[in-house]
Formats: C-alpha cells, sequence, structure tokens
C-alpha cells in the first residue's frame, strides 16, 4: 500500500510544456507515472514528451478528455495561484505545486479556497512524492529509492533526498516519501501526512525531517505522543542558524525566541522520537527501533 500516489494516480502536469516541466515529466514518466495529459494555455492540441502525452489549453479538458484525477504544477510564481485554482475548479482533488517564490499572501487565498472544496495540496515549494516502485510525481530522484516499510516525511527537498539515499544503502526500503515544502503557507502539514502513515498498514516506521521555524514539528510532537505507536526517528536541520535570518526555505526563520532547532528536539524527544543528530545516523536509529 501507498499513500497519496499510486499505479492509479492519472497525472495531468499544469506547464508540461517548459524546461522544468518537460525534463522532471519524461522523469516521472519513466519511473512509471502515468501521466495523462499537460496543460499550457495556447498549446492545445499538441503533444509533450515526444508525442507521449497530450496538451490541452484548460485543466477541464485534461480532465474531461484524459480522466486526470491528480495535477503537477510547474507553473512560474506568478501564475501557479491561478493554476491551482483552475485545477481545483476542473475536479482535481490532489494537487502538487512545486513553484518556489509565490507570495504568502497568494498562497492563503489559495489555501482557503482548496480547503473548503476538500482539494489535498502538497506544497507550494516541494519536492513532491514517491510511492516507492509505483508512481512518483515531482522532483524527487527516482534511483534512490528501495522498496520497504518505512514512510517518510519531510519539509525539505534536499536533505530527504540525503535521507532517503541514506536509508536505502543500508537497506532500509520506504513505502512513500513525501516532501510537504518549506513555505511560511502550505497545504499539508506533517500532522496530515503522519496520520496518513499511522493508518497505512504496510507502513511500518516512520521518519520525520524538519527544520527551524514555525511550530509544524512541535505540533507533530504531540500527535504522535497522542496517536502512533510506530516506531520513528527524527532530524531537524539548522542547529546552528542565528535568530532572525532565514535559512534556506522561506519558511526557515527562528523569530521572537520561538521555533528553533532546540525546542523542536526537545518536543520530538518527549513523545519519545529518536532524533538524529546528522541525517546519516537515520538508518541506525531506525535499526535500533527494530526496523529491518
Amino acid at each position: 500500500m501507498s499513500i497519496l500516489v499510486n499505479a492509479d494516480t492519472r497525472l495531468v502536469v499544469q506547464g508540461i510544456t517548459g524546461r522544468e516541466g518537460d525534463f522532471h515529466s519524461r522523469a516521472m514518466l519513466e519511473y512509471g507515472t502515468p501521466i495523462v495529459a499537460g496543460v499550457t494555455p495556447g498549446k492545445g492540441g499538441q503533444s509533450a514528451l515526444d508525442g507521449r502525452v497530450p496538451v490541452f489549453d484548460t485543466m477541464d479538458e485534461a480532465v474531461r478528455q484524459a480522466g486526470a484525477n491528480a495535477s503537477c504544477v510547474f507553473v512560474p510564481a506568478a501564475g501557479a495561484p491561478d493554476a491551482m485554482l483552475e485545477a481545483a475548479e476542473a475536479g482535481i482533488r490532489l494537487i502538487f505545486c512545486i513553484t518556489e517564490g509565490i507570495p504568502a499572501l497568494d498562497m492563503l487565498r489559495v489555501y482557503w479556497v482548496l480547503r473548503q472544496q476538500g482539494v489535498r495540496l502538497i506544497g507550494p515549494n516541494c519536492p513532491g512524492a514517491t510511492s516507492v516502485g509505483q508512481a512518483k510525481v515531482g522532483i524527487i530522484p527516482g534511483n534512490i529509492h528501495r522498496p520497504g516499510r518505512v514512510g517518510l516525511v519531510s519539509r525539505s527537498g534536499t536533505l530527504t533526498y540525503e535521507v532517503v539515499q541514506a536509508m536505502t544503502d543500508a537497506g532500509v526500503g520506504q513505502t512513500t516519501c513525501v516532501g510537504i515544502g518549506g513555505d511560511p503557507i502550505v497545504g499539508t502539514s506533517f500532522v496530515d501526512v503522519l496520520d496518513m502513515f499511522n493508518q497505512d498498514p504496510e507502513t511500518e516506521a516512520i521518519v520525520m525531517i524538519g527544520e527551524i521555524g514555525g511550530d509544524e514539528e512541535e505540533r507533530a510532537a504531540a500527535f504522535c505522543a497522542r496517536e502512533v505507536r510506530k516506531p520513528m526517528a527524527a532530524f531537524i536541520a539548522g542547529r546552528t542558524a542565528p535568530a532572525g535570518r532565514r535559512m534556506g526555505h522561506a519558511g526557515a526563520i527562528i523569530s521572537g525566541g520561538a521555533g528553533t532547532a532546540e525546542s523542536k528536539r526537545l518536543a520530538l524527544q518527549a513523545a519519545g522520537i529518536a532524533v538524529a543528530d546528522s541525517p546519516s545516523q537515520i538508518p541506525a536509529l531506525l535499526r535500533a527501533a527494530g526496523v529491518r
């Protein structure tokens, strides 16, 4: 089993004819993801990916004619909010937004509209998700994965890759890996994904990768203390980050003494979660918890 995406996902890529959309769509298709359509206004009737994927002008056409049920957004920041809203209006209920640099005020509007319509948004500014051996949506490299029993959720794209590669090298496989994005306003929280993993019978252990800024990790720790009984390991990036300076993601900033790596580490440990000092320690912590 997996969460979010699988072999039944019928993906439409918004912005498929752009440089990033074309490059990553090829990687998704090669991994086995069923890409049934692309959308680029003004290029309807053409095809993408060497003729393998039809291109439509609108999301409504992609849903009605190709049966798309999930979207991946590679539209530049100025147009990405409208792209997400168009996908939702067309009936898409799962959207991955890879685009970075979307203004928080624009995302606030999109967040509430999608929430009211029951749409699951992953991102923005996220690497996407991979259900290992079934489908990948976004920009996570497919070759770093190994099928297994560990679910991973992260705010960081590059740390996701590093930890997954370390797990794979250690023989620890994954069910699904999800990057929720590092912006201040994202559609899906740690708690949302942890709950999915907690209910997935094939996910026997969970890895969480957090970073400074906000209180997502503290909320996740409280949820895990109440609900999760599966083995967990975590890593928090930014232990040496100075207050008031953004580190990497737009949401990775310590403000007013809140959101420090140490406060998050302590919250996770209090919830009984093993916290690594470096990403490379994650496989050993999982092994110590009995994960094979």
